[in-house]
């Protein structure tokens, strides 16, 4: 376990560079590097008191040590030159073994700060070597912080997810295992762990050795290498065997194979794709479709595998993707496991399953086992907190009774014939395409759609035939693009054509069912509110045949996750994927009795009523400030000052740095800044552009003439963040309250204000001067605190229709999936 104390001290050498190096990665790199250096010194002294010599530190070498840097004599200033010659030429030190050159290749001291460096290795010089499980918790808790690696979809794998992957393949002391995008080595690191465990900690000496030299990982970072390095170093392994690799592009290790991989490579492809060499058994361009080939292709006869996939491998329609589940299911494959959308929040929302392989188990089982986890332990949000009900534990016995041929449904799996997934050709993996709905657990009839239903096509319209303006005899034709995520049909922006008594049975009503049949969103459905549309190709519209079903409670059904996620399963024929008539007709629905139905309606109705209600609050709700005439009228620029924001582009070579832009400015009154975008700056950023608490940003330039100067108020700031170029900050004097300013902008009169400017309301572009000139009315301090606490109070008022909305919305999915059996 990590103690308070050795979590501080990271915590202390962090908040010390994070003045210089605002980036995570490269405090880590930095710091990597300074536990080391002080570790070697530390065995030198080791060696020296059991009457040895000093093996790192010596020769010309001697002048760097620990002791040497902070003499007496030496200033901070020579401290900096010592340091950084020392860590730019370690790696050509003589006396240190290949573990230690790795570590220091290409090492350097990226900032010249002599204070920032002394306080930091004064921090760094309170750890000392051990080799107690005690520091590799702690570099584990330090790697921690570096969630998204960049750009190349990679991403820290949660340290639960990589202990699920390792109990299910179940490595053991004999097994070669690899990871061939090892990261910092949390694979290996757990594997090592877990077979240690399986023997009770009962490995001899030579056992241990042996077990080491069975662990090996790639990766194509040079600075990911150095962390597993140093990660399994300090997880005892004296010889790690990490490699700079590029195992994609490079044939230099094809021909090894391993008992185990374990793997959650990259979910990018650069752009123009990965260039492989000519022997992989699946031809593609795409990073995540080749390591899985690479993995499957580099097991021993008997070898088993874990990889983390994005969504894609498991269902894309394009032909490398169908051609490698084929080689899977045949081959490879006995399970995979869904996971929830969220395990790598807050970096990523990518859906992830698992694909768990074993050669030999694949051979005699005609069984794919799904397994689908929807709680892993932790909510979804953010910060990912611990939450009850968590099934991973579940998972791993229902992989251990399907591995032992004992295995029974339940509500999280469900085996499939391997006929059945080869039946479509696409051999897509998504468990739920294959679940029989009318197994489920409702207590009503299912039937097919095609028993209460049917399906009109839309018609083939020219565009060259469509029209802008609506003419007297007109209708407008309703395309994909028409259907709308609320559930609702538009007709904004919509073309027209004529009405021909031939157009009749593509003539859409108040209340048709209308769904989007082809393209990334097939299955969406809505409602339209309007009679005389016309249907265009590709969106189907559906109408009840039967009176045995209430016409909104199918609605309901068709607008749910389940006909959307069934419509997506069974798309197919291309990339964007389509689904057929026959296929959404064939699709099942609970059918109570038509009593039944009508109570279910106006349950959901009564709930819809007091969510769009609650709406009505949210979305009309302004705050007002009532003037006072005996308040002082004072130009904006007389109480602050205003500084542009920064220019970038994405060739900026420089300082990393976060940066709040126009997507962050909706209808919110506080800077959204836990969750911002890091970009690369090419100049040095002084105080002008860094925000600070009190800050007020506006939008100054966009497309949308209605963001134009929109504003927010900057919360507490504790980290490096500056603006766009397309925002000015305005930055107040004493004496004025932050969010009264705020929500003086935010209020009915902030029209009023920006039209007594003289520019105009709808402004294209604001500048300082216009802000300048911005003459608003400022009472004391006393009545502007009084404002903010009474405009608070509203906005609690506010917050909480919110959460009604959210409360109701929940209901009604809890009602609709009561009808489902879920």
């Amino acid at each position: 376990m990590l103690d308070t104390a050795t979590k501080r001290r990271i915590d202390d050498c962090r908040d010390i560079l994070v003045g210089k190096l605002p980036d995570p990665k490269a405090q880590i790199e930095q710091i990597t590097i300074g536990l080391i250096y002080k570790f070697m010194d530390d065995m030198d002294k080791e060696a020296i008191e059991l009457g040895g010599t000093a093996k790192f530190f010596s020769g010309e070498f001697q002048r760097y040590s620990w002791d040497a840097l902070f003499d007496s004599k030496v200033t901070a200033i020579e401290m900096l030159g010592l340091y950084s010659e020392a860590i730019v030429s370690m790696d050509k030190n003589p006396n240190i073994p290949p573990l230690f050159r790795n570590i220091f290749k290409n090492a350097y001291l990226p900032y010249r700060d002599p204070e920032t460096l002394k306080l930091f290795l004064k921090t760094i010089g309170e750890f000392e070597y051990t080799h107690s499980e005690k520091l590799g918790d702690a570099f584990e808790y330090l790697l921690s912080v570096m969630g998204s690696q960049g750009d190349a979809g990679q991403f820290r794998t949660p340290r639960h997810i990589i202990d699920f992957l390792v109990a299910v393949v179940d490595p053991g002391k004999t097994d070669t295992i690899l990871d061939p995008a090892c990261g910092t080595a949390g694979f290996l690191i757990s594997a090592f762990k877990h077979i240690r465990e399986k023997n009770n900690q009962e490995l001899t000496p030579d056992e241990r050795k042996k077990l080491i030299k069975n662990f090996g990982g790639y990766d194509i970072s040079p600075d990911m290498v150095r962390l597993s390095l140093v990660n399994l170093y300090l997880h005892g392994f004296s010889d790690p065997h990490i490699s700079e690799y590029d195992t994609l592009s490079s044939e230099d290790r094809w021909d090894e194979a391993f008992d185990v991989i374990l793997a959650n490579p990259p979910f990018m492809s650069p752009k123009g794709g990965i260039r492989p060499h000519k022997r992989f058994t699946i031809s593609s361009s795409r990073s995540e479709v080749l390591f899985v080939d690479y993995i499957a292709e580099h097991l021993n006869p008997k070898g088993r595998a874990g990889i983390i996939v994005p969504e894609g491998v498991i269902f894309q329609s394009g032909t490398a993707y169908k051609d490698l589940r084929k080689m899977l299911v045949d081959n490879y494959l006995y399970a995979v496991v869904s996971l929830p959308a969220g395990i790598f929040n807050p970096y990523s929302g990518v859906k992830t399953s698992i694909l768990l392989m074993d050669k030999e188990l694949a051979k005699t089982r005609q069984e794919i086992l799904f397994v689908k986890v929807a709680n892993d332990g932790y909510n979804l949000g953010a910060q990912r907190n611990a939450v009850k009900g968590g099934q991973l534990d579940d998972a791993i016995e229902i992989l251990k009774q399907f591995k032992a041929g004992d295995f029974i449904e339940s509500d999280i799996a469900h085996a499939v014939l391997k006929s059945e997934i080869a039946k479509k050709g696409d051999y897509n993996l998504s468990g739920e395409r294959y679940k029989i709905t009318d197994v489920q657990s409702s207590i009503y009839e299912f039937i097919s759609l095609s028993n209460i239903a049917e399906l009109q096509g839309g018609y083939a319209f020219k565009s060259e035939d469509l029209k802008e303006d609506k003419l007297l005899n007109d209708y407008p034709v309703i395309k994909i693009g028409n259907l709308k995520q609320n559930g609702k049909v538009s007709i904004e922006a919509s073309q027209y054509y004529p009405f021909q008594d031939a157009l009749e049975k593509f003539v859409i009503y108040k209340n048709d069912i209308l769904v989007a049949m082809t393209g990334a969103t097939v299955g969406k459905t809505a409602i339209s509110d309007f009679d005389n549309l016309l249907l265009n190709q590709r969106v189907g519209l559906i109408r009840s045949t039967s009176e045995r079903i209430n016409r909104e409670y199918l609605s309901i059904l068709l607008l749910s996750d389940i006909f959307y996620n069934y419509c997506q399963n069974n798309a197919g024929g291309g990339a964007q994927g389509n689904i057929s008539p026959k296929e959404i007709l064939n699709f099942k629905i609970p059918l109570p009795p038509l009593s039944i139905q009508e109570e279910i309606v106006a349950e959901i109705g009564g709930y819809q009523k007091i969510i769009d209600g609650a709406k009505m609050v949210v979305e009309n709700y302004k705050p007002k400030i009532d003037i006072d005439p005996e308040w002082e009228m004072v130009e904006l620029g007389d109480i602050s000052d205003f500084k542009n924001g920064l220019n970038f582009s994405k060739e900026s070579t420089g300082e990393k740095i976060k940066i709040l832009g126009v997507s962050h400015f909706k209808n919110n009154l506080i800077a959204p800044i836990s969750d911002l975008e890091e970009i690369q700056v090419d100049v040095t950023l002084n105080d002008n552009y860094l925000l600070k608490k009190g800050d007020i940003i506006f939008v100054r330039s966009n497309g949308n003439t209605e963001l134009v100067g929109r504003s927010i108020v900057v919360p507490e700031v504790k980290e490096r963040i500056s603006f766009s170029g397309f925002t000015i900050r305005c930055r107040l004097k004493d004496g004025i309250e932050p969010l009264y300013i705020g929500y003086l902008f935010k209020s009915v009169l902030h029209s009023k204000i920006m039209k007594n400017t003289g520019r105009g309301a709808n402004i294209r572009n604001l500048s300082q001067e216009i802000l300048n000139d911005i003459v608003i009315p400022i009472p004391p301090k006393e009545i502007q605190q009084q404002i903010v606490i009474q405009l608070e109070k509203e906005q609690e008022l506010v917050n909480a229709n919110k959460q009604l909305i959210e409360i109701f919305e929940q209901k009604i999915k809890d009602r609709i999936g009561k009808v489902w059996g879920e």
